[in-house]
């Protein structure tokens, strides 16, 4: 059976000697991983005690990052009495859609500003 973590827990465990984070309705235990953090612990820190899931997909994590998680698992967020995991289920789908979203918007943060100093140098080079 999978352990259900209350919001009491995951406050309780919001240090940097005992770190959970809660991600897609999911808590995970970080505490031996956050000295190993790209990003340092100060990012993982903030996150600690609320939901980091908007956090964590805004980034942008490799695959590989994901692939840390269930090892890092301890269990479902019990919100109001209820296993948090119940609601994501429906949303699942829509999840992966603005994931996909996320990634696709990322790709034109780069994209635009470099086609459009593209642009620039071309008209400064034929145009002068």
């Amino acid at each position: 059976m999978v352990k259900v973590v209350t919001y009491e827990e995951l406050k309780q465990n919001s240090t940097k000697k005992s770190l959970y984070v809660l991600i897609h309705s999911q808590v995970y235990d970080v505490t031996k991983f956050i000295d190993e953090h790209p990003g340092g612990d100060d990012v993982i820190l903030a996150e600690a005690a609320k939901d980091a899931t908007q956090a964590f997909e805004d980034v942008g994590h490799s695959d590989e990052a994901r692939e840390l998680l269930p090892g890092l698992l301890v269990g479902d967020f019990e919100k109001d009495g209820v296993s948090h995991r119940n609601y994501s289920a429906s949303s699942s789908s829509s999840g992966a859609s603005v994931s996909d979203a996320v990634e696709q918007g990322s790709n034109l943060m780069y994209f635009v500003p470099l086609t459009l100093l593209g642009a620039y140098f071309a008209w400064r080079f034929y145009g002068a």
